[in-house]
């Protein structure tokens, strides 16, 4: 199996966020591979009635975006790691880290997986998504238990 040259850790900026990018930078680290670090900030339309959908105004966006990003940079300093490995994309999780992945031809991706169990595994998670479409292999880290 050839060596990963570009690992891809999207991250939730949680909690769990600094183990998911620690091993993602072990991996990197073993490999001798480029990191990247993703955050995506979720579209979310507003609903003011069943018949109407806003959608945010582009300075609430800017604002979740730019939040992100200095989240995103700070977690980066804190690994050693260059702000220019980070992204923050605004948009559908699944979608983005997907997009993001084949953009930077990324053939490791790195996320946390939360296990969920019920209905939340029935409404299905952004880690089975990504696990299921990705263009490259996956390590999905348990956390959150």
């Amino acid at each position: 199996m050839p060596a990963y040259r570009h690992i891809l850790a999207a991250l939730d900026l949680s909690d769990d966020s600094p183990q998911i990018a620690a091993r993602a930078l072990e991996l990197a680290g073993f490999y001798q591979a480029r990191i990247s670090l993703l955050h995506v900030v979720e579209y979310l339309p507003i609903d003011l009635t069943e018949e109407l959908v806003l959608t945010q105004p582009p300075e609430v966006n800017e604002h979740l975006l730019q939040q992100a990003r200095v989240s995103l940079e700070a977690l980066a300093a804190q690994l050693g790691l260059d702000p220019a490995a980070c992204r923050v994309e605004l948009g559908v999780t699944k979608a983005e880290i997907l997009r993001v992945a084949d953009a930077l031809g990324a053939d490791l991706l790195v996320l946390g997986s939360h296990g969920r169990h019920g209905l939340a595994l029935l409404l299905g998670s952004t880690a089975n998504s990504v696990l299921h479409n990705s263009p490259c292999d996956v390590l999905a880290i348990r956390v959150g238990n």
